[in-house]
């Protein structure tokens, strides 16, 4: 479809605004921010799957420069802003190859992975630190901010001192599964972003791709002894190869996810619920999200044998 001038100009300038909105949101508006963050690639995935790849890395440059005047320096922050918009970006040029949504989110969490890893790298330049001690320093930050806060909750002063007590190995671990956190996290925003784009592509007749039926979708098989020899690595009493253990199970936790809440889904559709009470259980899901997300991915982990949904599905990824 052919766009005249003046209205892809129009519709990258709002692309800019959207995406620049979302992120100020993210900054200074408390809890509303969090969930502001789950929407910052969809501008830039978007406008560049309408208005094509030019547009979209000027809403990308644009925006970064535009956080930059307003945190007035180049942050920790800007990169995790950075690689938020940047996958909205990666996923509009992977919806044009035709691959598998396996595929489709794996190649977007190694390129943010590949990319975070640059960034920070320049980053660390820039300030004159090794990607080490950025991170450490990050983390001891934010951890001092969070004992504050939880002194400010009213924390028992016994779980305080515990906590306190603990600081360095919680420092320790939290460095070493930051690659995995990014991987999850990027896991969780790719989906919610696919999810919301599908009916909104579909709105403004734009191209999504094919994944076929999501509520059929299974994980691998062989991802079982995965999470069994994870869990056992955890177990056993050495702080490195735990943390590696912890690392693998935390990325397979939203895998398992995705396979408990397509037979969330499966059901809805079979059941035929009305969509105004699926909206509420699923508003429900999202609010109570650790209770609903240890049943929801227990349920996926344990399809492998109960096989819930009754259905022959071929294993071809």
């Amino acid at each position: 479809m052919a766009y005249a001038e003046g209205e892809i100009f129009k519709d990258t300038v709002k692309g800019i605004s959207l995406s620049s909105l979302l992120c100020m949101a993210c900054l200074y508006i408390p809890i509303l921010g969090f969930l502001c963050a789950l929407l910052v690639p969809l501008p830039v995935l978007f406008y560049s799957s309408k208005l094509g790849r030019r547009s979209g890395l000027i809403i990308f440059g644009a925006t970064i420069f535009i956080l930059i005047i307003v945190l007035r320096n180049v942050s920790f922050d800007l990169v995790f802003f950075a690689e938020l918009l940047f996958l909205g970006f990666i996923l509009s040029e992977l919806f044009h190859i035709n691959l598998s949504i396996e595929k489709t989110v794996s190649y977007a969490c190694c390129g943010i992975l590949a990319t975070g890893i640059i960034s920070l790298v320049i980053f660390g330049n820039i300030h004159g630190a090794g990607i080490y001690e950025i991170t450490s320093e990050y983390v001891a930050i934010n951890l001092k901010h969070s004992m504050e806060l939880y002194k400010q909750m009213g924390m028992p002063e016994e779980n305080m001192r515990m906590l306190s007590d603990n600081i360095e190995l919680v420092q320790y671990v939290i460095i070493r599964i930051i690659p995995s956190l990014v991987i999850v996290s990027t896991l969780f925003i790719s989906w919610i972003t696919l999810l919301i784009a599908k009916p909104l592509f579909a709105k403004k007749k734009l191209f999504y791709p094919d994944f076929g039926a999501l509520n059929l979708w299974k994980a691998p098989e062989q991802l079982v002894w995965v999470v069994i020899g994870s869990f056992l690595m955890f177990l056993i009493r050495n702080k490195a190869i735990g943390c590696f253990g912890i690392s693998i199970l935390l990325v397979m936790i939203p895998i398992y996810f995705f396979q408990g809440i397509a037979i969330v889904s499966f059901y809805f559709e079979k059941k035929q619920l009305p969509k105004r009470l699926r909206i509420l259980i699923y508003s429900v899901i999202a609010f109570q999200y650790l209770a609903a997300a240890f049943l929801i991915t227990g349920l996926g982990f344990f399809d492998i044998w109960l096989n819930v949904r009754k259905i022959e599905h071929p294993q071809n990824s």
